[in-house]
């Protein structure tokens, strides 16, 4: 990593925030890579709900009647007077299934690092569902979060819906379920998981034909020159996606097509011709191996449902006390 960056990350002299500081590291180190966590401004929100909808991208839809066809049972799984708990809820449109079959449930709790996006999701929830106690948590839930301050006398359910936990890394992906576990003791998780399935599918939903994907994608560094004042010509950076099958997973690149040099907090970056910035993992799974994590790290994994191509997984876990 660049000595000068790292010192300065150090000490936080001149702090860019969170998305500042780890772009700064992200372009210092080798290999470049950020968190995908970053795409979700309030643009790049707006283009992931785009992306839902697109023809290719199968596990919105798929997720989507899942829910639908198994409310009921997913009801009994939830049980009565629970406090439900989304992780990285955006849009909060399909816990409006989960709502519908749940008519006594208590609170509901959607946290998102997109706030903006976020507090005018649940406004329009709230006018809904004028029953349940809706109270938005702006905030990164793969950091320890503070909740509202709430009586916890009932059941917490927790709701991961898209299958966001792909994008973590193995280790990320054991810690968040571990805390998950703590958090939601006596309760429990429905959490959704996209399956490992024909290479092809997966090419078609992440290199869209309308090219959705790769804008979201390069938002991320328009975001840095609306937010940062970065220096850079974004659109000279190409949308790459692609599976790799021994890690399975899909990763997604921005690789800069021409010589230039990226200016961030005063640090300037010479980028070479197919240099790239590694934005995002998307890890595949099958029922068996996710069953496996799940109960490593404390869950009781409970019932599964797939769909009829086996594209994608609805998983049951309890939180034993």
């Amino acid at each position: 990593m660049n000595a000068a960056v790292l010192a300065r990350l150090a000490t936080r002299e001149h702090d860019l925030g969170d998305f500042g500081n780890a772009l700064l590291e992200a372009f210092s180190s080798r290999p470049r890579t950020i968190s995908p966590k970053f795409f979700y401004d309030a643009k790049g929100s707006a283009l992931f709900d785009q992306i839902c909808a697109l023809p290719e991208y199968y596990p919105t839809r798929t997720e989507i009647g899942l829910l639908r066809q198994h409310a009921d049972e997913i009801a009994e799984c939830v049980g009565e007077h629970a406090d439900i708990i989304e992780f990285g809820a955006g849009s909060v449109v399909k816990i409006r299934l989960l709502l519908d079959a749940l008519p006594t449930a208590r609170r509901f709790l959607p946290i998102d690092i997109s706030g903006e996006h976020l507090l005018a999701a649940s406004a329009e929830l709230k006018k809904d569902y004028p029953s349940i106690a809706i109270h938005p948590v702006v905030g990164d839930f793969t950091r320890p979060i503070a909740l509202p301050n709430l009586p916890v006398d009932g059941r917490r359910v927790g709701f991961f819906p898209g299958s966001s936990i792909g994008n973590f890394t193995p280790d990320e992906a054991q810690r968040f379920l571990r805390q998950a576990a703590v958090l939601l003791r006596g309760g429990g998780m429905l959490i959704g998981v996209d399956l490992v399935k024909d290479p092809a599918v997966l090419h078609a939903a992440y290199n869209d034909a309308a090219g959705v994907t790769a804008a979201f994608n390069r938002n991320l560094l328009e975001r840095a020159q609306r937010e940062l004042d970065a220096e850079l010509d974004a659109e000279a950076f190409a949308h790459y996606a692609f599976y790799n099958p021994l890690l399975q997973r899909i990763e997604m690149h921005l690789v800069n097509m021409r010589p230039q040099v990226l200016t961030i907090g005063g640090y300037r970056f010479p980028l070479q011709e197919g240099d790239s910035l590694h934005t995002e993992n998307s890890h595949k799974f099958s029922v068996e191996g996710f069953r496996a994590l799940a109960t490593a790290a404390g869950f009781r994994p409970g019932q599964v449902w797939c769909d009829p191509d086996n594209l994608f997984s609805l998983h049951w876990l309890d939180a034993p006390r």
